[in-house]
């Protein structure tokens, strides 16, 4: 099983992040994340290159689950998502 706080720990310590959420979606057994994150690091790289790092940086504990999903979005791409959600709600 993964926890939240080791994913945390891991991408907090690679990347500067401006915003982080981490979901379990797996109702607490670990299996099943869905992580969004924001950070400056990924000014000026393309989806699949963020993705990419991400998943990298995550191999280990990506092993151990059966699903993994991911937003990685520079600091304006999360200041348009707010703002797409907030129209929404």
């Amino acid at each position: 099983m993964i926890a939240t706080a080791e994913l945390e720990s891991a991408i907090r310590s690679s990347i500067p992040v401006l915003h982080l959420e981490i979901i379990d979606q797996s109702n607490g057994c670990g299996e099943n994340y869905a992580v969004l994150v924001v950070s400056e690091a990924f000014e000026g790289k393309k989806t699949l290159a963020r993705h990419r790092y991400i998943n990298d940086l995550l191999k280990e504990q990506i092993a151990q689950m059966h699903a993994f999903s991911q937003k990685s979005l520079t600091p304006k791409q999360y200041e348009a998502y707010l703002a797409k959600n907030a129209e929404v709600a």
